[in-house]
């Protein structure tokens, strides 16, 4: 997967690096269309998945490791999306990471070896954010 910083995000990225206002914690959604992450990405572009058991997460600022390090990389622990509902057949491409009110999309990515198939009652995808700055 390549990681994609979308223009809108960076220049919120660059409100919270600044901590100019108050910006709130990211919030981490799935999108179930193949649409192609490019960098004038905008909310609305991609259809965010709706698998019965599905709900966007929250990254709670606190909750994320800092590396200091060349490159310098932001990581937080794995969140697994977990169907409860059998009968399903939804395709899932990629993940896009937002603002706090879901209206900025800040980056994404598009599943490499996706895309994955939410069909079972138990079927999951799992992703782990990082963002890495070199």
């Amino acid at each position: 997967m390549a990681l994609i910083c979308f223009n809108k995000g960076a220049q919120e990225i660059l409100t919270r690096a600044l901590n100019k206002g108050a910006t709130g914690d990211v919030k981490l959604m799935l999108y179930k269309t193949n649409t192609a992450l490019t960098e004038t990405y905008a909310m609305g572009d991609a259809t965010v998945a709706d698998f019965t058991g599905y709900s966007t997460v929250t990254l709670t600022g606190a909750s994320w490791t800092i590396t200091d390090a060349d490159p310098s990389s932001a990581s937080y622990a794995k969140q697994t999306f977990t169907s409860t509902a059998g009968s399903q057949n939804q395709n899932v491409y990629g993940y896009v990471v937002t603002n706090s009110a879901g209206t900025i999309a800040l980056w994404g990515e598009t599943f490499s070896d996706g895309p994955y198939n939410i069909a079972n009652n138990g079927d999951k995808i799992e992703v782990t954010p990082v963002f890495t700055l070199d």
